[in-house]
C-alpha cells in the first residue's frame, strides 16, 4: 500500500473523544487484493536527534542527548526490521551533524510511511520529566512546546546554515502541510504512540503537544517528535544514561510504532 492510501485510510481512525467503529473490508475488496502483488513493507524512518558538533542537551552527569537518541533509535530500528518485519531506516547511524532539512529530505527519499524524530532534551522546567510526543503546528499548543521547538530549530546555526535562503522553501512546505491527510495521520500517530507507551513508561504531564518543529515538515509524511525524557531532570537522566533502561524505551516505542502501522485500517 502506497503512502497516499495510508494517509487516506488514516482519516477513518478516531482521535480521543471521537465515536464510531473502524470499517470492515468487504469480501469483494479482499478478493481484489488477493490478485495484487504483495505490498512493500511499511517504511519507518527514525531520526536520532542532534549529532556531531551538536551534542544536544547535556545532563548534570554529562549525559549527551546525541548519544542517547542514537542508541535508542538504533534499537528501535533493529526491533522494527527483525521482530516486527517492517522497513526501518535511520537519518544518521553514527555521530554526525545533519541539517534539519537534510533529515526531512532523507525521510522523503526513503519514501517513509512514518517519520519519528527521537529526542531527550532539556525542559524549560527542571521538574518536567517523562515521555511526550509532538506534532507540527504553526501555533504552539503551549509555552513549553514552543520553547522546545525554538531550541530544536536553532541547531542549524551550529552548521552555519543560512536561514534566509531557506525561508521560501519553509513557507512552501508549511502551505503543503495544511493538507488534512498528513496532519490527521500525524495526530493519529501521536495519540497511538503516547497511549500505548503510557502503559509501561512514565509520561510527561499533558504528553501530547504541538509546535513549529522544522524537522516535522515533510509535507506528505506523517511525522512525530518523541521526547523520551528530559536530561535536565536528574531522575530522567538516571534512566536515559542506563543502557538497559534505554532498551526498554526502545522496545516500547518499536511495539507501539509497529502496532500503529500494521493494524486495520492501516494494514
Amino acid at each position: 500500500m502506497d503512502r497516499r492510501r495510508f494517509l487516506q485510510l488514516s482519516l477513518t481512525v478516531p482521535l480521543a473523544g471521537a465515536a464510531g467503529l473502524l470499517p470492515v473490508p468487504s469480501l469483494a475488496a479482499g478478493a481484489k487484493a488477493a490478485n495484487r502483488p504483495a505490498p512493500r513493507p511499511r517504511m519507518i524512518v527514525l531520526d536520532p536527534g542532534h549529532g556531531g558538533i551538536d551534542p544536544g542537551a547535556i545532563g548534570t552527569r554529562g549525559t549527551q542527548e546525541k548519544e542517547v537518541t542514537l542508541d535508542i533509535a538504533r534499537e528501535v530500528a533493529r526491533l522494527l526490521s527483525g521482530r516486527h518485519r517492517l522497513g526501518a531506516a535511520l537519518t544518521r547511524s553514527d555521530d554526525r551533524f545533519l541539517e534539519l532539512q537534510e533529515r526531512v529530505d532523507r525521510a522523503r527519499e526513503a519514501r517513509a510511511d512514518l517519520f519519528v524524530s527521537i529526542h531527550a532534551d532539556s525542559a524549560p522546567n527542571r521538574e518536567a520529566r517523562g515521555l511526550s510526543a509532538y506534532t507540527l503546528s504553526e501555533k504552539s499548543s503551549d509555552a513549553f512546546a514552543a520553547s522546545l521547538a525554538q531550541r530544536e530549530n536553532a541547531v542549524d546555526r551550529l552548521g552555519g546554515i543560512d536561514f534566509k535562503a531557506q525561508k521560501r522553501v519553509v513557507k512552501d512546505i508549511l502551505l503543503d502541510l495544511t493538507a488534512r491527510h498528513t496532519k490527521h495521520a500525524s495526530l493519529v500517530a501521536r495519540q497511538s504512540i503516547v497511549k500505548g507507551a503510557g502503559k509501561d513508561l512514565r509520561l510527561l504531564d499533558n504528553p501530547m503537544r504541538a509546535a513549529n518543529f522544522a524537522v516535522l515538515k515533510a509535507p506528505e509524511i506523517p511525522s512525530v517528535l518523541i521526547e523520551t525524557g528530559f536530561l535536565s531532570n536528574k531522575l530522567d537522566e538516571e534512566i536515559l544514561r542506563d543502557p538497559k533502561a534505554r532498551r526498554t524505551v526502545a522496545r516500547v516505542l518499536a511495539r507501539e510504532i509497529a502496532s500503529l502501522v500494521t493494524r486495520a485500517p492501516f494494514a
